[in-house]
C-alpha cells in the first residue's frame, strides 16, 4: 500500500550500475527527504565487460549475472532505493555481437510486452515522477539504452490509461517524465578541476567533440550532500567500475564533489505547471493524496 503524502519517484535503468553513475545522488537526496524511490532494472548486465582486474577471476567470469545481482543489491541499498523490479530481459550487447542477436535480449523483445511489464510496474508502485533515458543518444548509442527510451514514454502515457493493459492493474498516470542529462559544463568543470591539481584529464578531445546538450536541460537538482552516493554505488559494481579509475575516482572527494554539484535532467512531459529552469523533479507537484 502506497502512503499517499509521500513523494514517489521511479528510475527506469539498462543494467546494473547504471542506476550509480546516472541520478544516484538524486535518489539518496529523494531518500533523505523521506520519499521512496524504486529501480526498475531492465537487464541483467550478463554481457557486462570485467573492467576491474582483481575481480577478473574464473568464478567471477562464470557466474557473472548472479555477481552483478549481488552489486546491484549492495549499490542500491548505499544509494537508498526502496526496491529493485528487475524487468526480466537479457543484455542485448553492443551491436552487431552474438548477444545483440539472441531472441531472449532486452533489444529485440517485443515492444508492446516490454512496455506492458514497465506499465505494471507504475501502477503498482504508483510513482509521481519517472525518470529514464533521453530521446537523444547519439553519444552511447547502446540497444539497451536506446530501448529503454522506447518503453519508457508510452508506459508513462497508457500507465493512466484505462483502456490499455486493462489486466495490469488499476491506471495511474505518473505526472513528470525526465531524461537524464550529461551536460558540457560538467564535462569542462571536471576537466579543468583535473588541470589545476597537476593531474591528467580523462577527458580528452574526443570529449569536447560532441555537440553540447547544455540547452536541454531544463532541470539540475543540487545534490553536494549527497554526491556520496554516487561515488559508493559506483563502487559497489566492483567487475564493472575499477577503483582505480581517474574518470570516475581521479578528483579528490572533496574536490569533485564541490566541482559540479548538480544531477542533470530534461522534463520532457508534465501535467502539472512548473517553472523552467528547476532544481527539484518535484517541483510543481504539491497535495499528493491523490
Amino acid at each position: 500500500m502506497t502512503n499517499p503524502t509521500q513523494r514517489r519517484l521511479l528510475t527506469v535503468h539498462a543494467h546494473p550500475d547504471d542506476e550509480a553513475s546516472k541520478g544516484a545522488a538524486t535518489v539518496a537526496k529523494n531518500k533523505a527527504d523521506g520519499g521512496r524511490s524504486v529501480l526498475v532494472c531492465c537487464t541483467g548486465g550478463e554481457e557486462g565487460s570485467i573492467l576491474n582486474e582483481a575481480m577478473n577471476r574464473p568464478e567471477i567470469v562464470e557466474n557473472l549475472a548472479e555477481v552483478r545481482r549481488q552489486e546491484l543489491a549492495l549499490a542500491t541499498k548505499v544509494i537508498g532505493y526502496d526496491d529493485v523490479v528487475m524487468l526480466g530481459y537479457r543484455d542485448s550487447g553492443m551491436p552487431d555481437s552474438e548477444a545483440n542477436a539472441r531472441s531472449d535480449c532486452f533489444h529485440r523483445a517485443d515492444l508492446d510486452e516490454a512496455v506492458g511489464r514497465l506499465v505494471a510496474v507504475i501502477r503498482r508502485e504508483r510513482p509521481h515522477v519517472v525518470i529514464t533515458y533521453s530521446d537523444d543518444q547519439k553519444g552511447y548509442q547502446h540497444p539497451d539504452h536506446i530501448k529503454v527510451h522506447e518503453i519508457s514514454v508510452p508506459a508513462f502515457e497508457r500507465a493512466g490509461d484505462p483502456e490499455a493493459y486493462p489486466d495490469l492493474g488499476e491506471p495511474w498516470q505518473p505526472l513528470k517524465l525526465y531524461y537524464c542529462e550529461w551536460s558540457r559544463r560538467r564535462i569542462e568543470s571536471r576537466h579543468q578541476a583535473f588541470l589545476e591539481l597537476g593531474l591528467e584529464s580523462p577527458y580528452d578531445e574526443g570529449w569536447f567533440e560532441r555537440r553540447p546538450n547544455d540547452e536541454r536541460i531544463t532541470t539540475r537538482v543540487p545534490i553536494r550532500d549527497y554526491f556520496e552516493a554516487r561515488t559508493e554505488g559506483l563502487r559497489a559494481h566492483a567487475t564493472q567500475v575499477d577503483p582505480e579509475s581517474s574518470f570516475w575516482f581521479g578528483l579528490p572527494f572533496e574536490v569533485d564533489r564541490d566541482t559540479y554539484p548538480f544531477d542533470d535532467y530534461h522534463l520532457a512531459k508534465s501535467l502539472v505547471e512548473t517553472e523552467l529552469p528547476e532544481d527539484d523533479v518535484f517541483a510543481g507537484i504539491a497535495g499528493l493524496e491523490r
